[in-house]
């Protein structure tokens, strides 16, 4: 009887530890699953700030090119005119 309650004992005490290992294993893997994700979203999110001060460049560069190129004809028609 003292030998079945021994194996019992030490059949519960090692999946014990197969539970606490499982348990120690899930909770690394969280915690690695997070940083990854967070390393990911991160620089998107740097990206996504930055659009629109690169649209508005844009906008402005756009908006001297034409100014530019309507004053091109005017300056050849004063040189020739």
């Amino acid at each position: 009887m003292l030998a079945r309650v021994t194996s019992g004992t030490a059949a519960l005490g090692a999946l014990k530890r197969r539970i606490d290992f499982q348990a120690d294993y899930t909770e690394t893997l969280i915690d690695a699953i997070s940083s990854g994700v967070g390393r990911l979203v991160d620089p998107d999110m740097e990206e996504e700030s930055t659009r629109p001060g690169a649209l508005q460049t844009q906008q402005q560069l756009a908006l001297q090119s034409l100014s530019i190129a309507n004053r091109a004809p005017q300056a050849l028609l004063n040189l020739f005119g």
